[in-house]
């Protein structure tokens, strides 16, 4: 009985609250007729909140993007906590069990399920995501960009564990503009099945119905430094052109198209043979695994004559998918295309598809050589993991994403980019 009354106090409590609010709302709208209080609900909701009860919500986001020292040092001491990081694990199974109910887990993620504006509405955006784990990872990569006007094309790795495909198979059910792609390959690292990967989500979203404007190609361990508003105004003032990394091949890196690869073993090796010209006079570039590029552009990948040429060359190189669309970016006729002089070039740092930090290039503010500032990450494979103290610099950069993040090993720089991220979309920049 008293747990009745309980309930019942507690009923009316929430009545009390949600009147007085409807009250003040209403008064609000008297005295400005053109504010919508519906709208200011909803964006107040969706907005990420401490309430949320994140882990990392011990950090302060705030402190940390204005490089305040104190809060930079509690976040790299979290970095080296077992207890912390046990905390923010999510396994892929709880993915699975939390989808089971598509409304209530978008709900509680707070998925945005109409356009913040008429001017988002009206260019969508097309994602093509090549993924093989981590799927905690993708997730919340997903739910950064996520915006019911764009389409979503996810390829996961025929070799990823099973718990993965399900729980990745379990998230894009939910969302009628998300979907797996309809030829998974299995991805071998610096082999032409990762270029694959791209083109079977490229076909499939340039063959679905929305007529979206411009495709960003990702991974799991990406994440926006724009909002969906952001990206969308500095795609239209490409006016039809594309922006990624295109260059003359480095000296150091002309091994990967003279000799002859192939995949032996499941790792794409030197044959030790000479490897063919290239076909039909076409100027290798070298370039990024990235881009930004037009539906045009994409036109030409899959319809232009001259391509299936270039495909099957660049199957018998290392690491094609730095070749391939650097190279078509430079083809004349090409949808939004440059001319091949080197005048032309343009290089990971001017182009927006991706900021990544290489070591080799990494120094101090005093060194006249160094591209980027020191990582305040871990590296691997020679690219910086960024920590919460490299968020600061990315913020002031041009480029649409940055890679590489990893929650496993810090997750501070994501969270902090999520409430960061939101909480500009939710006011309109």
């Amino acid at each position: 009985m008293r747990l009745l009354k309980r309930g019942m106090f507690l009923l009316l409590l929430k009545l009390t609250i949600a009147l007085g609010s409807l009250w003040i709302l209403s008064l609000l709208t008297r005295s400005n007729p053109g504010w919508n209080p519906s709208s200011v609900l909803w964006n107040s909701w969706l907005e990420y909140t401490d309430s949320d009860d994140s882990p990392e919500k011990v950090c302060n986001c705030s402190a940390i993007l204005q490089g305040e020292r104190e809060a930079l040092e509690q976040a790299k001491l979290l970095t080296i906590t077992k207890d912390f990081h046990k905390s923010v694990h999510v396994p892929d199974e709880h993915y699975v069990n939390a989808t089971e109910d598509c409304s209530a887990f978008k709900l509680r993620r707070k998925y945005l399920t109409s356009p913040l504006s008429q001017e988002e509405e009206d260019f969508p955006l097309a994602y093509s995501m090549v993924v093989h784990h981590k799927v905690q990872s993708f997730e919340r990569l997903l739910r950064a960009i996520y915006a019911p006007q764009n389409i979503y094309c996810v390829h996961v790795d025929k070799k990823a564990k099973s718990s993965v495909l399900f729980a990745i198979w379990a998230i894009t059910d939910c969302f009628p503009n998300i979907f797996l792609v309809s030829q998974p390959v299995d991805v071998v690292y610096a082999a032409w099945s990762r270029v694959q990967a791209d083109l079977n989500c490229l076909a499939d979203l340039y063959n679905s119905s929305t007529q979206w404007k411009y495709v960003i190609n990702l991974c799991g361990q990406d994440f926006p430094l724009k909002t969906n508003l952001e990206i969308v105004r500095t795609l239209r003032s490409l006016r039809g052109g594309n922006s990624l990394q295109s260059e003359e091949i480095p000296a150091g890196n002309l091994l990967r198209v003279k000799n002859a690869f192939e995949v032996i073993d499941g790792t794409n090796q030197d044959t030790g043979k000479g490897n063919e010209p290239p076909p039909i006079n076409i100027t290798i570039m070298s370039g990024s695994a990235y881009f930004v590029v037009s539906r045009g552009f994409i036109r030409s990948v899959l319809e232009d004559r001259r391509v299936p040429a270039l495909r099957e060359w660049l199957k018998h190189t290392y690491i094609p998918d730095e070749l391939f669309w650097a190279t078509i970016q430079r083809m004349p006729g090409v949808h939004g295309s440059t001319r091949p002089h080197r005048i032309y070039d343009m290089s990971d740092v001017n182009a927006i598809a991706r900021l990544v930090k290489w070591q080799v290039f990494e120094g101090s503010q005093d060194s006249p050589d160094a591209r980027y500032p020191e990582c305040h990450g871990s590296h691997v494979r020679g690219v910086c993991i960024y920590g919460a103290g490299d968020l600061q610099w990315m913020l002031k950069q041009h480029h649409l994403f940055a890679n590489k993040f990893d929650i496993d090993t810090d997750p501070v720089p994501v969270y902090c980019l999520e409430k960061y991220l939101r909480k500009r979309a939710l006011s309109g920049i």
